[in-house]
């Protein structure tokens, strides 16, 4: 199985909108600002041009106000939008073993 840069690009990001979300309230706004600048930049760079784009947008929410539920609110869209990049999972794992067959023994 080939090695998929892809995959490695979209499990950072969203590694890092998660950890965003699990910080909620516990971030200063500038440094939101800052990660929510990492993953847009990382997002360009790699044509994940629909999480771009939203935290392109959640850059200029954060400029004007930084409210806590407009935030959770394009981390959540950011998250969905990663998910909507991702493969089937029938294309990462590989394919699942038959299953074991127990026979009885006859003594």
């Amino acid at each position: 199985m080939r090695h998929d840069p892809k995959l490695a690009i979209l499990a950072d990001l969203l590694r890092r909108v998660d950890g965003l979300a699990a910080q909620r309230g516990h971030v200063s706004v500038p440094r939101l600002h800052d990660e929510v600048d990492q993953i847009r930049h990382i997002a360009r760079a790699f044509r994940v041009d629909s999480v771009g784009d939203l935290a392109a947008t959640l850059q200029s929410v954060l400029s004007l106000d930084g409210l806590d539920s407009v935030v959770l609110s394009y981390l959540d869209r950011m998250r969905d939008a990663i998910a909507d990049e991702l493969p089937p999972l029938d294309n990462i794992l590989p394919p699942a073993a038959a299953p074991a067959t127990v026979h009885r023994l006859h003594a």
